[in-house]
């Protein structure tokens, strides 16, 4: 590259699409810096001690089967710098009432032995996919405009995930055991159940379960950056940390800048630099509801009333299909709902160096609408209480972060939106603006690299990943001019 450039790529901020991109331009021999807001890189990906010394917690990201399916970070030596997966006896477990709950093992075949009438609902459901799954996520893990190399299993998965989980429902399952999984699998989308595309998020994670499991990282999601800083670093990157950008002007001298930002960050910071239609376009960018999270220190292990919950990695806890239907459709119409539905992760069954010797560690959120400043800790710890009664007396203390605390953490999680953006149709076809190329700007040399561009939301670095690809694609077709 010129030398007139003080480096040839600059990344602005250091979440893993931040860093997959910085990778990836590294790879190339660009030379290529990462700056960074926070006193660490990572954004929400981090892990730190919120509740008492000792006791290691997730900021963000808990449980990462993206991670372990992403076509890009599998690419990559990341176990060389200490990265290692631990995978929970059981990936999911969801306590539907005192008596019944569901339980998604590795083996497909073992879960839907277990869903009694609606076994072979599951099997067809998700038995061809699986068999596919990892031509399927590298589709299906890139912009959704796109010509697909597995047109088959695109056309397949693509019938399915355009639908609703009330449609799926509706279609094929009669128990609740499986009305209930499906419902906890597609609620991820922050959807109601009744809206077009929720079903592509059940799906998806119902694949990986099977496929990958729900793994968690030894130590915490902060073992996830550290492996990505250090092969950063191994590749000639460098990350400055404690920078804020809030101009084009304070980006050094280079010949692209990527930008791990949403489109509200990306727009203030280069301000009338925008062309007005472009910039119109990324202000009526939405961001979707957020979450309430609170994160426990136990002198113990939490006393579920289903034994098959005590070896999960993850829990579901929502009740049945109605309810959690019920929960997201009053958060999708701004309402917190009154018995909210839960996700919880309990990584120390399973890796004891989080907390010190016989103690506990919970990390669980709540759905709720785009900045409410209810406090929720009642309404989860009463759901709590329902599939594990006397929770409260194993409480030593807990760190409680509302959607505001969520965004002052990370100006990404708008709102506490962890999804960088919402999941509807047209935010999953337009992302952020409607382009064949959502990654480039209207400002030349500048990209996009968060989550709020294609494939959306998770840690799996794609989202850097593909900004990167085109980014290196521009600067060939610029040098090819010049030489020309």
């Amino acid at each position: 590259m010129s030398k007139r450039y003080e480096y040839d790529a600059v990344v602005v901020g250091g979440g893993p699409n931040g860093l997959a991109a910085a990778i990836r331009l590294a790879q190339h021999g660009l030379s290529t810096i990462v700056l960074e807001r926070s006193r660490r890189a990572g954004g929400a990906c981090r892990t730190e001690e919120l509740t008492l010394p000792g006791f290691r917690h997730d900021l963000g990201s808990a449980v990462h089967p993206l991670a372990v399916g992403s076509p890009f970070f599998s690419s990559l030596p990341l176990e060389k710098y200490g990265l290692t997966w631990i995978q929970p006896e059981i990936p999911l477990a969801h306590p539907v009432t005192r008596d019944e709950v569901a339980v998604l093992r590795r083996s497909i075949t073992e879960t839907a032995g277990a869903l009694g009438e609606d076994a072979g609902a599951y099997r067809k459901l998700l038995e061809p996919l699986v068999l596919r799954w990892e031509s399927l996520l590298a589709e299906v893990l890139q912009p959704l405009l796109h010509l697909p190399r597995d047109p088959g299993a695109v056309a397949r998965f693509g019938s399915l995930a355009l639908r609703s989980i009330e449609h799926l429902v509706r279609t094929g399952f009669s128990q609740r055991a499986g009305k209930a999984l499906l419902a906890g699998l597609g609620a991820h989308s922050f959807l109601p159940l009744t809206a077009p595309g929720s079903a592509a998020f059940a799906i998806v994670l119902g694949i990986l379960g099977h496929a990958v499991g729900w793994p968690i990282p030894r130590g915490g999601a902060q073992a996830i950056t550290e492996a990505l800083c250090q092969h950063l670093r191994a590749l000639g990157g460098k990350i400055q940390t404690d920078v804020t950008i809030t101009s084009l002007r304070e980006v050094p001298a280079s010949a692209v800048v990527l930008f791990d930002v949403t489109p509200r960050q990306f727009a203030q910071i280069a301000g009338d630099r925008l062309p007005s239609r472009y910039r119109r376009a990324l202000e009526r960018f939405k961001y979707g509801p957020g979450i309430f999270k609170v994160d426990y220190a136990l002198d113990g292990p939490l006393p579920w009333l289903h034994e098959w919950c005590a070896k999960a990695g993850t829990i579901h806890l929502g009740g049945t299909y109605v309810e959690i239907a019920t929960a997201e459709s009053q958060v999708a119409h701004g309402r917190e709902p009154d018995t909210p539905f839960l996700l919880l992760s309990q990584p120390t069954l399973f890796d004891p160096s989080r907390a010190p010797a016989g103690r506990q560690i919970v990390w669980l959120y709540a759905h709720v609408p785009s900045g409410s400043k209810r406090d929720m800790t009642e309404l989860i710890e009463k759901q709590l209480t329902r599939f594990a009664p006397g929770f409260r007396d194993r409480v030593l203390s807990r760190h409680v972060s509302s959607p505001a605390d969520l965004e002052r953490l990370n100006p990404n999680l708008v709102g506490g939106s962890i999804t960088g953006g919402a999941n509807s149709l047209w935010q999953l076809i337009a992302r952020p603006t409607l382009s064949r190329v959502p990654y480039r700007t209207a400002l030349r040399g500048v990209y996009l690299c968060s989550s709020s561009t294609p494939p959306g939301g998770g840690v799996h670095g794609m989202c850097g990943f593909h900004a990167a690809n085109v980014a290196l694609k521009d600067l060939h077709s610029l040098h090819r001019s010049q030489i020309y």
